[in-house]
């Protein structure tokens, strides 16, 4: 059994903690560096054969960008990126692998690949909602996950969920469209994370719903990621590829 030696970013954070204690109970998992964003990532990451990174889009940024100089794999769960930075996470997975996910957890990649063969099936007569619930000190919304749940059946569907999607409704909307993707968001105490896509027919109504009790699900499917980039040299990845779904 070859031993991965981890790089954790944003170490003293509740996903980074739950990281730290996941690599330190692997028996193929060795602890190299724990840090946050204002540390020296280019130190921490000296000793280390992988990333995981769960921060904020600038911080992943730029510790990917060391990453690449040093050769070092990467699992990134880090949410809220905008399409210029994803282009730039694409053009870095050209010189090392990286896993990049909105949610690492088996569960929810199962929940994404349902999706889509209820979204084939329910192809007609049926209203879409994502439904999305976090703890009080997420920044993002509708979560990483969600638009992901959304792009999966917007593309099941043969729709671009940029043009068919709408982010929280107020005062007179009139009826709704039938092709819209409706998203509601949720914000409060400690969830660690809720979804569920509500599709609604006539007669009837179909939900398929995912909740996490511990972070600890993201932090296994992220070594579960590091594992499936030992023998890859490069390329961008997602937990479908880990999970063998697509």
């Amino acid at each position: 059994m070859t031993t991965i030696r981890y790089a954790i970013a944003g170490a003293n954070g509740r996903m980074g903690k739950m990281l730290i204690e996941a690599v330190q109970t692997a028996p193929d998992a060795e602890l190299a560096a724990a840090f946050d964003i204002e540390d020296d990532a280019d130190t921490a990451l000296a000793n280390a054969d992988c990333l995981i990174d769960f921060t904020r889009p600038e911080g992943t940024l730029k510790h990917l960008e060391i990453c690449r100089r040093r050769g070092v794999h990467a699992v990134i769960g880090t949410t809220g990126f905008s399409a210029e930075q994803k282009l730039q996470i694409e053009a870095i997975a050209r010189d090392i692998p990286i896993v990049f996910a909105p949610n690492m957890a088996v569960g929810v990649n199962a929940v994404f690949k349902l999706l889509d063969v209820a979204a084939r099936i329910l192809n007609e007569g049926y209203d879409i909602e994502v439904i999305e619930a976090h703890h009080r000190h997420k920044v993002d919304a509708p979560s990483g996950t969600a638009l992901r749940m959304g792009e999966v059946v917007a593309a099941a569907l043969g729709r671009s969920l940029d043009e068919c999607a709408i982010y929280g409704r107020e005062g007179h909307t009139g009826e709704r469209p039938a092709t819209q993707i409706g998203f509601s968001t949720i914000r409060g105490g400690d969830i660690v994370g809720d979804h569920t896509v509500l599709f609604a027919g006539t007669g009837e109504r179909i939900e398929i719903t995912h909740k996490s009790a511990s972070r600890m699900s993201y932090a296994l499917g992220s070594l579960r990621a590091a594992r499936f980039l030992r023998s890859r040299k490069n390329g961008l990845f997602d937990m479908q590829d880990v999970l063998g779904l697509k």
